[in-house]
């Protein structure tokens, strides 16, 4: 390759990169303004799961082993219930439900008790 055309190829390699450019640009979304109040009500309500006016129902208290055990267990014999694991030392407790009112939790628990008879309901301590 002679020298001008060494010369021209980095030529027009510099003007070109000159005027491309990357990207940019700005972004706006359009939503109804009730969203964002649902957006904030919600965690508002996920905030407040561990509060002392909701009862659950703890369906197991013991070592890991038999946590997880009985977490699947319950799973798989009550669907609409999600079973959540916790530690508090030296346990592994399963709880279940998010019950607002303590007559819910007791329908829920009379039907629980079949499968495990040692449930019992209660509300959880608030976080400090």
């Amino acid at each position: 390759m002679s020298f001008k055309n060494i010369y021209f190829s980095i030529l027009c390699t510099c003007f070109l990169s000159c005027l491309v450019y990357g990207q940019e640009g700005n972004v706006v979304i359009n939503q109804d303004e009730r969203i964002s109040k649902l957006l904030e009500l919600r965690k508002e309500m996920n905030a407040d799961e561990t509060n002392s006016r909701r009862y659950k129902i703890q369906v197991y208290s013991g070592n890991r082993i038999g946590a997880k055990n009985a977490q699947k267990d319950f799973a798989e014999a009550y669907g609409e219930w999600k079973p959540v694991m916790h530690y508090e030392p030296p346990n592994f407790k399963v709880w279940v439900g998010n019950f607002n009112t303590r007559l819910e939790a007791d329908r829920a628990l009379k039907r629980i008790k079949y499968k495990f008879p040692a449930a019992f309901i209660f509300k959880p301590k608030k976080k400090k």
